[in-house]
């Protein structure tokens, strides 16, 4: 398979790469640095010699030398090994470390002082739409998503059966993260009809036939593992009373798309409204974490119903972004932007929509879906104005 450039940047100095199994980690790092000393916590021994020893890594860098690279590849699997690092960063040895991982729960202290040590912290995403160019499918990402893994798998849905066993097999059950396996897949099940939606606690653990407090722990070990994320309501200098409850999305729109039951009562608009939905959040959550200074992914809703389904705020710019299916807009569909804009001039705002051709309506921008996606990049400003 043809390998596809990342538009990762790697900094001068050691960082931990952090993101979901799949998105493409290790490849990125076997062609950005091709004589790295590598550890892959993976392979079973090399994680039994370390979680035996994690001083042992000291005597496998003394061959190394200033300016040389170090990669432990997923290090939450031998947190051990962390405070040496942390150390040797300090002693200043001039050795650069990449530290990868794919679940943050065994890593929060530690992470915590090797940032506090200059380690930096990068995260590698599913693809954007415009690292794989012409390559992008619209129809193709709606249905198996963008994890690299999946998308260049020969038969992606069986891929995405596999992707997800993995995780609940060897991340789930194997780390003892929770007491009863199948209450946890059936939640992963129920919270899918949550996609693009707000999370409503109570109702998910009903469903899911456990209790709230359960929900809650399943929720945090989702986001441990990078699997899914929540954006915040956008509460900068609201003068309209605003609802609290922030939205739910899978990190991928494929696991949503495997994981969301289908059957002769589910409308396909339905499925692929939210698909089309968590399709834009991931590509604008990728961006937002890809810049050096923070850029907040949030969304707007008042307690009247008047809604912008996301908002992006930062030194770049201030942007609100709303997403419809369809080819043919209406004026409901302007509603909540031009609310907003009453409320924040200052804002850029557009819809994002199933037409063919970048046009106004009421004097709103609206970009068709696939070339917005494709225009979204690391290195560049969100492309949103009529020029």
């Amino acid at each position: 398979m043809t390998y596809v450039p990342r538009v990762l940047k790697p900094p001068r100095d050691s960082f931990f790469l952090f993101g979901p199994r799949g998105t493409g980690k290790s490849t990125w790092i076997r062609h950005e640095f091709p004589k790295a000393f590598r550890i892959d916590l993976l392979n079973a021994d090399q994680e039994r010699i370390y979680s035996a020893k994690p001083e042992r890594l000291r005597d496998d860098i003394k061959t190394l030398a200033a300016g040389d690279v170090c990669c432990i590849d997923e290090v939450q699997r031998v947190p051990g090994l962390l405070p040496i690092v942390h150390a040797l960063i300090e002693e200043k040895l001039g050795i650069f470390f990449i530290l990868t991982g794919s679940s943050a729960r065994k890593l929060r202290r530690a992470l915590s002082d090797l940032l506090g040590g200059r380690a930096l912290l990068r995260h590698m995403p599913p693809f954007f739409a415009s690292e794989l160019g012409s390559l992008f499918s619209l129809s193709k990402a709606l249905k198996t998503g963008l994890v690299p893994i999946i998308w260049e798998a020969a038969d992606p849905i069986e891929r995405l059966k596999a992707y997800v066993g993995v995780y609940l097999r060897e991340e789930v059950l194997a780390e003892g993260l929770v007491r009863q396996i199948g209450d946890f897949a059936r939640f992963m099940e129920v919270i899918s009809f949550s996609q693009g939606s707000l999370l409503n606690t109570t109702q998910i653990a009903r469903e899911s036939h456990v209790t709230r407090q359960t929900v809650d722990n399943y929720l945090q070990i989702l986001e441990d593992l990078l699997l899914s994320f929540t954006v915040p309501i956008f509460t900068r200098r609201a003068q309209r009373a605003v609802i609290s409850h922030p939205k739910f999305y899978y990190f991928d729109v494929g696991v949503y798309r495997y994981l969301r039951p289908k059957g002769p009562l589910d409308q396909e608009a339905e499925l692929e409204g939210a698909a089309l939905e968590g399709l834009v959040a991931q590509h604008l959550r990728a961006w937002a974490q890809s810049q050096r200074e923070t850029h907040q992914l949030s969304f707007w809703r008042t307690r009247t119903g008047l809604e912008v389904d996301f908002v992006i705020y930062g030194p770049l710019g201030f942007w609100a972004i709303e997403v419809k299916r369809k080819e043919e807009l209406s004026p409901g569909d302007v509603r909540g932007l031009k609310a907003f804009r009453e409320e924040y001039p200052e804002a850029k705002c557009c819809i994002v929509y199933g037409g063919s051709r970048r046009t106004f309506y009421r004097d709103i921008l609206c970009i068709p879906l696939e070339e917005f996606l494709l225009s979204i990049s690391p290195d560049s400003p969100l492309q949103i104005s009529s020029e």
